[in-house]
């Protein structure tokens, strides 16, 4: 491999003792960064909320408290289903100080759903909003280790026979004094996140304080943080680890300034909100990105103190790519990470962006593309999978109540992600996807992520996703799904010799579908196993 890899050797710094809460709060007393704002929340119908980083570790401090004098104690769980909101800090940050699980849920679950995290995580306390509360509060009659509810936001705090429910902010102004943040090890269990699983239901992934530790550095080479004053608007929800991680902990964490949105939203909230807060980084995922450019009128002059952009979650177009760098100057960096892990592939200001490529693993994260029979790296331009040192801080501790689960995935000094990857000659990773995404056509084996960069290039193309289609036992043809703009008259047959001169005739899809939507996680994520010719509108096939 060339130079080009070459990063300075990165050494881990990881203390006995360690808090998440306390790093991201107390940690900053007596620092310059303790007097400004850690957080700003524009709310459609509540208005613009802020909080300093002193105001936030009294805040904490009085919510670690509340749980003691409940009588929570160390490693139970406290789940958490939050709009963007000040409460989310408190609650998220302030039951790790008191030595707490946090457990973040998504705002989308279903009341059925979430009485199932309550009920598998065995959480002592929920803390929820008060219009949310209105529909849960019959359905956790099989959170059988639920004692409490912690009721945020505006309206009347539903009694539950059985439950001590209390406001939420009443509670927290009743508390004057608190005792000093619980000594964590930086190895004790921090906070619990659900993920799809394979048994069709959530999977528990339990991550150690040292986690944040692990994260840092994303923030050196993804984050490209500046030194003081840095202000990032994040535009997504931190119920997710990617928000949890880039758009909470790993700015206040730096210090740094964190603007997060509550309500609806359009291609002209992300520029209008950059723009009102003097923004310098923001953080989103390519759909946000291909709306802003494909349906505002927003330009560089609008957002001047704009300076660094990041992205994950999918690939993000060549064509996005490019629209972006001409309308605002300034790149988007990607990375690829996962619930076990966070981010640990990305772009970096310190090498050119190859597009499609993943861009380089961070210093630090030692990872490797192996063959998982026999543990033998591969060469580069070949496929291996990606395996994490079991001793990396940033890796996950196990899943949550699944111990075989967990052995199945932790083995032989390493975590094997199940996702595939290749490096180039100049050490760029070309990250692939899951063994099950990855098409076995006649012979030859396709990458889907591959086929919809190109695709999505197309200027009439709004989304796409590629998958492999049986048409007779172990035969499978590549296809496309694909969603159009609005008013495009493009063809699918026009899609198809597109995809005959931008691919290897391997690679191009033999058939077209039009659609209006695809089936997605409650995350946005495409979920490929579910998209069939039952979602098509048309199709059209080579001939």
């Amino acid at each position: 491999m060339s130079n080009l890899t070459a990063f300075e050797p990165w050494v881990w710094q990881v203390p006995e003792k360690f808090n998440i809460g306390v790093a991201c709060t107390d940690a900053h007393r007596g620092k310059p960064a303790f007097d400004r704002l850690a957080m700003i929340v524009e709310d459609d119908k509540l208005g613009t909320t802020q909080i300093s980083f002193a105001e936030l570790t009294a805040r904490t401090s009085r919510f670690a408290q509340l749980l003691r004098n409940m009588g929570v104690g160390a490693g139970e769980r406290i789940l958490i289903r939050l709009p963007n909101c000040l409460d989310y800090p408190t609650a998220f940050l302030g039951t790790m100080k008191s030595g707490a699980i946090s457990v973040p849920t998504s705002t989308l679950l279903t009341a059925e759903e979430v009485a199932y995290l309550a009920q598998d995580s065995g959480a002592a306390v929920l803390v929820t909003d008060k219009a949310a509360w209105v529909t849960l509060k019959d359905s956790l009659g099989s959170a059988v280790n639920l004692r409490h509810v912690l009721l945020s936001g505006p309206g009347e705090a539903i009694l539950v026979e059985g439950l001590d429910v209390q406001d939420l902010e009443s509670a927290l102004a009743g508390i004057t004094e608190w005792q000093a943040p619980y000594e964590t090890l930086a190895t004790d269990p921090a906070y619990l996140v659900y993920t799809s699983g394979t048994t069709g239901y959530p999977k528990g992934v339990l991550h150690a304080h040292r986690a944040l530790i692990g994260r840092t550095p994303a923030s050196r080479y993804w984050f490209d943080f500046a030194e003081e004053g840095d202000r990032i608007m994040h535009s997504g929800k931190f119920n997710w680890t990617y928000v949890l991680g880039s758009g909470m902990m790993d700015p206040l964490f730096m210090g740094k300034t964190v603007i997060v949105h509550e309500g609806k939203n359009d291609a002209n909230t992300w520029p209008r909100l950059i723009k009102k807060h003097s923004a310098t980084i923001f953080v989103g995922v390519p759909t946000i990105y291909r709306q802003i450019v494909q349906k505002s009128d927003f330009t560089r002059a609008d957002v001047p103190s704009l300076r660094h952009c990041m992205s994950a979650g999918e690939h993000l177009s060549d064509e996005v790519l490019s629209q972006w760098r001409e309308r605002f100057g300034v790149d988007i960096y990607e990375a690829v990470g996962m619930s076990e892990f966070s981010y640990y592939l990305c772009q970096t200001k310190a090498r050119p962006i190859r597009p499609g490529s993943a861009g380089f693993p961070q210093p630090g994260h030692d990872i490797a593309l192996l063959d998982p029979e026999t543990l033998v790296p591969v060469a580069a331009g070949e496929e291996g999978m990606i395996c994490v040192p079991d001793n990396d801080p940033g890796l996950f501790l196990e899943y949550w109540n699944m111990p075989e689960e967990t052995r199945k995935l932790v083995h032989d000094g390493w975590f094997f992600t199940g996702d595939y990857a290749r490096y180039d000659v100049d050490g760029y990773i070309w990250f692939l996807g899951r063994k099950d995404d990855i098409i076995k056509s006649f012979g030859y084996r396709v990458s889907p992520y591959e086929i919809e960069r190109v695709l999505k290039s197309h200027p009439s193309v709004a989304d796409c996703a590629s998958v492999g289609e049986e048409i007779e036992k172990d035969k499978l043809l590549v296809v496309a799904y694909v969603i159009l703009h609005a008013g495009s008259t493009t063809t699918a047959d026009e899609l198809l010799a597109f995809g005959r001169e931008h691919l290897a005739a391997y690679k191009a899809p033999k058939t077209i579908y039009l659609a209006k939507d695809f089936p997605r996680t409650k995350n946005g994520k495409i979920l490929r196993r579910e998209v069939s010719p039952a979602i098509a509108i048309s199709r059209s096939a080579a001939r």
